[in-house]
């Protein structure tokens, strides 16, 4: 792929910043190996196996599922953390939760349920048998 003296790059850096930024709309699923940030409106799942922002200006309509995420715009779906969840003034979550850990700052705003376990268990919302598992995890009954 890229050639860096003589090694190759053939994978992805897990330090990738990916940045979706105000003003841009995007219709369909997100799939992100490094973290994200998201300043715009996305119409569809977002999938991040790392660090996943969403901006005090961002509308997204659709089920998220990241390693870790912080919320300070508008949600309408279910959000499924593997490890913290934060929501910060000015978040508004219409959908279910599911987080190992899940801070919920003065201002923030949820409807919904929440399920305060591992995201990697089966059926919780925007995790099903079908999608990858994170870097480092097994797949759902890989022993």
């Amino acid at each position: 792929m890229f050639q860096k003296g003589k090694e190759k790059m053939d994978s992805v850096s897990p330090n990738i910043l990916n940045i979706i930024g105000p003003g841009t709309s995007v219709q369909g699923d997100l799939v992100s190996e490094g973290d994200i940030r998201i300043d715009g409106n996305i119409t569809g799942n977002i999938q991040a196996r790392s660090r996943l922002v969403i901006g005090e200006s961002s509308v997204i309509t659709g089920n998220i599922q990241a390693r870790h995420a912080t919320v300070s715009g508008l949600v309408k779906g279910n959000i499924a953390v593997l490890e913290t969840l934060l929501l910060k003034p000015g978040a508004r979550i219409e959908g279910d939760i599911t987080a190992d850990k899940l801070v919920i700052e003065s201002g923030a705003q949820f409807n919904g349920n929440c399920n305060m376990s591992s995201a990697k268990r089966e059926g919780a919302p925007g995790v099903t048998k079908t999608n990858k598992p994170l870097a480092g995890e097994k797949a759902a009954g890989a022993e």
